[in-house]
């Protein structure tokens, strides 16, 4: 077949005044195809007609207006399912090798007579206009803490125009932690832009039909910094593209840092956040430019920042416990029937009586959730150990597996091992829970007989075992020593 650059050297070589034979052999081509070209004075493409016809018979001809009519109905209808519908319908007319003409088809008749797509459209940002942020679940990266594995989310803030981007770990989407998220971000950042977007955060947004946009504690936020909120229409992501993209990147170099250090491991929450840290400045790095006609434009900080916490009274149940957020928490029995302040932040909460912190415990994650601190409530227990077996957090009052294990053994039979247990735990919560832990350890690996009162004597007569202190020895320096070498270097240099 004949090219274009064949035919087009065939064109130079007759300008040049070349024979036709010559400038055909110079083409490669045949002297006969060379006149036929030069007649034309067109290149093969110019003249090559597209294919309009057909090359074998449709078999799906004379059924189609059948399978237009499903598509015009609702023109998500998928080929395969129309073609099974056919072989159903038609037995033995139709094999499962025609099944690529019917998508060829239903491709066609989309492109050319379904509805309209969807399209996306370039923005342009002016410096300091716009930042979005968003939640991203980091689950997949496979980090560690000290062994276990770490499950969270990342907030992620970026700035639209430089794409300078900020994260903050954090464990739901709550306002709490959206709240510390911004804040944090634009700390970072020095100053505040003109207008923040979000999707429809139930954080931030009014989801209901409710006529306020916003939630009233993100409007608060907002009104702080004065900055304008924006949310994207719903089920519309790509609204907040520049922040879902800046995910994929983010959790991508993360991933593939991840592998060049060897290891998914971290010491600590604070160890892996530092890390998350550095991989975001070298990733800002490259944006410094961009970034610098962004600050020119962002408006000033605040003077202060906003708590990230919501504020709950609430009162201490007959249970000893209270609900925040669809969870429970014990309290100290002592508070029971009293009303607490609580500070409900991102990660913990704080528990304020009487103008005093009196607890701080870890805020539990998902829905009907429980924290029952044994201490809170032993004393009851002592008192009322029939409400212990059938207790409903009863799994709660087993600090270690040992403890576990020395109640089922004080349940054998004519033991009365609910009230020798509670004995073991109210010792443990008066004294120290890790040396009667240790004490049961040593007990069950003796195969000993597990009794309070011999716990109590080796709790009391024996010291906890105390961390190993290690200490380095460093011998004087022998100046001496440098001065014979001082010596040795003069005598050698002269």
């Amino acid at each position: 077949m004949v090219k274009d650059r064949q035919v087009r050297r065939l064109f130079k070589m007759t300008a040049q005044g070349r024979s036709l034979t010559k400038a055909a052999a110079r083409a490669d081509m045949d002297e006969k195809t060379a006149r036929k070209y030069r007649d034309l004075k067109k290149l093969p493409s110019e003249l090559k007609q597209p294919h309009t016809w057909r090359t074998r018979k449709d078999p799906f001809a004379d059924v189609w207006d059948e399978g237009e009519s499903f598509l015009k109905t609702d023109s998500s209808l998928q080929a395969k399912a129309m073609f099974e519908y056919f072989q159903r319908k038609y037995p033995g007319r139709f094999s499962d090798s025609q099944l690529r003409t019917l998508q060829r088809r239903f491709k066609t008749w989309k492109a050319l007579e379904g509805p309209a797509k969807e399209i996306y459209f370039d923005q342009v940002y002016d410096p300091g206009e716009f930042c979005e942020s968003d939640f991203t679940h980091m689950d997949g990266v496979g980090v560690t803490i000290a062994g276990q594995p770490f499950r969270h989310m990342v907030y992620h803030f970026v700035l639209t125009y430089s794409n300078w981007e900020s994260i903050t770990i954090c464990f739901s989407e709550s306002f709490e932690a959206l709240s510390e998220g911004l804040q944090n971000a634009l700390w970072d950042l020095g100053g505040v832009p003109q207008q923040h977007r979000t999707d429809r955060l139930s954080a931030a947004v009014n989801n209901m039909n409710n006529l306020k946009a916003f939630t009233q504690s993100y409007q608060a936020l907002l009104d702080h910094y004065k900055l304008q909120g924006c949310k994207i229409q719903a089920n519309c992501p790509n609204e907040n593209g520049d922040v879902e993209q800046s995910h994929y990147r983010f959790k991508q170099a993360v991933s593939q840092d991840l592998i060049l250090r060897g290891s998914r491991d971290f010491k600590s929450q604070k160890d892996y956040m530092d890390y998350l840290r550095k991989i975001v400045e070298r990733r800002n790095a490259g944006r410094r430019k961009r970034f610098q006609a962004e600050q020119d434009q962002l408006k000033s900080l605040p003077k202060r920042r906003l708590d990230a916490m919501k504020e709950y009274r609430v009162r201490v149940s007959k249970r000893s416990t209270i609900r925040i957020q669809n969870k429970i928490y014990s309290i100290d029995s002592r508070l029971r029937d009293e009303y607490v302040q609580i500070l409900l932040y991102a990660n913990h909460l704080d528990i304020w009586y009487g103008q005093k912190k009196i607890d701080s415990l870890p805020r539990l994650r998902g829905d009907k959730k429980h924290k029952i601190e044994y201490r809170h409530i032993i004393d009851s227990l002592m008192r009322k150990p029939g409400a212990f077996d059938h207790y409903r957090y009863k799994n709660e009052m087993f600090p270690t597996h040992r403890f576990r294990l020395a109640y089922d053994l004080l349940k054998g039979p004519g033991r009365n091992g609910t009230k020798e247990y509670l004995k073991i735990l109210n010792l443990a919560a008066k004294s120290s829970e890790v040396h009667v832990d240790k004490t049961l350890a040593d007990i069950l690996d003796q195969n000993g007989t597990i009794e309070y009162d011999k716990i109590e004597r080796l709790v009391k007569t024996t010291k906890p075992a105390q961390q190993m202190e290690t200490s380095a020895q460093v011998a004087p320096v022998d100046l001496a020593t440098y001065d014979t070498l001082l010596q040795q270097g003069a005598l050698n240099n002269g």
